[in-house]
């Protein structure tokens, strides 16, 4: 699709850890952007340097402010999600409900091409009440815009993630380290700049697919990254199993805290594999490289993000 400079996409969640790396991504392919969020002075502050990008203040469960969001908008992308539930906002009320009413107002707004972040292992069958929420939540996105782009990334690394970066504290300040279960659990963590990437190529894409699953270059179990890691920033803790029974336990207690380190869907998603599914379309459709998790450490090492 040739873009001229006058096509407008609105990123809400546009503050987000994935968000603001696709506002700039977006912004360098010659869209318009308006970045979306419940605070539009970050967006500001990082995205000074960029022309044609907008910051304007919209909460997904606020419909009047995400319908002025979309005014005139040729593509809009759902980037917002919650980890932790409140008495005002639920896995239910984000994901599902404030995601379908987005995907309505979008389709009654003329937005042309809606792209709705999900997760690989979304499930709308799912005992857990985040994965079940994010399953269901795709479902309803396409009822309302039946030709919306699904995007499922695997664990997403980079600068300021929630992953690798806490990962690697611990790992360097504790002699005894605690794994998820029996350190089994695969993953195949992907990059954030190349998934918003990928996801700036799709809407430039004259015929996308509906679902993309995006994962990087290799899959891990647990226990092999966490050794990747160590060796990378030369630690040498002991790596003790612990069972997710007990993970559980200490992921509720955690969400009492104003910013808790663990929380009970983050325990969930590391008792089921996190790897694309071969045959569904990600990153080489779209002509992506995407960087491995040793190019990712050596550049996060090289730019002093490790050195924590």
């Amino acid at each position: 699709m040739h873009v001229t400079g006058t096509h407008i996409v609105t990123v809400f969640g546009g503050t987000g850890f994935l968000g603001r790396r696709l506002v700039r991504h977006l912004a360098q392919k010659q869209f318009i952007v308006r970045a979306a969020s419940r605070h539009p002075e970050r967006t500001r502050a990082t995205v000074a340097d960029l022309g044609g990008v907008e910051a304007v203040p919209a909460d997904i469960g606020e419909p009047d402010s995400v319908r002025r969001a979309l005014q005139g908008a040729w593509g809009a992308v759902n980037a917002v999600s919650l980890y932790v539930e409140s008495d005002r906002k639920t896995f239910q009320s984000i994901h599902v409900d404030a995601a379908a009413r987005l995907a309505a107002q979008a389709r009654a707004s003329g937005v042309e091409r809606l792209l709705s972040v999900s997760g690989i292992g979304s499930d709308p069958h799912s005992p857990s009440a985040y994965i079940r929420s994010r399953g269901q939540g795709e479902l309803a996105v396409q009822r309302e815009f039946p030709s919306a782009i699904i995007v499922r990334p695997a664990v997403m690394i980079g600068p300021g993630d929630a992953f690798l970066t806490p990962l690697v504290r611990l790992l360097r300040s504790s002699p005894v380290f605690m794994m998820f279960g029996r350190g089994e659990t695969r993953l195949q963590p992907a990059h954030v700049e190349d998934v918003a990437e990928a996801m700036a190529r799709i809407m430039i894409t004259d015929q996308p697919h509906t679902l993309y699953e995006f994962g990087g270059p290799q899959v891990y179990r647990y226990r092999e990254l966490l050794n990747v890691v160590c060796r990378t920033i030369g630690a040498h803790p002991i790596l003790v199993p612990m069972p997710f029974a007990l993970w559980r336990i200490l992921g509720s207690l955690a969400e009492w805290l104003p910013q808790p380190p663990l929380t009970r869907n983050q325990v969930e998603l590391m008792e089921i594999d996190n790897v694309a599914a071969f045959e569904r379309p990600g990153f080489a459709s779209l002509g992506i490289t995407p960087k491995s998790l040793d190019e990712n450490l050596a550049a996060m090492k090289r730019d002093g993000v490790l050195a924590l």
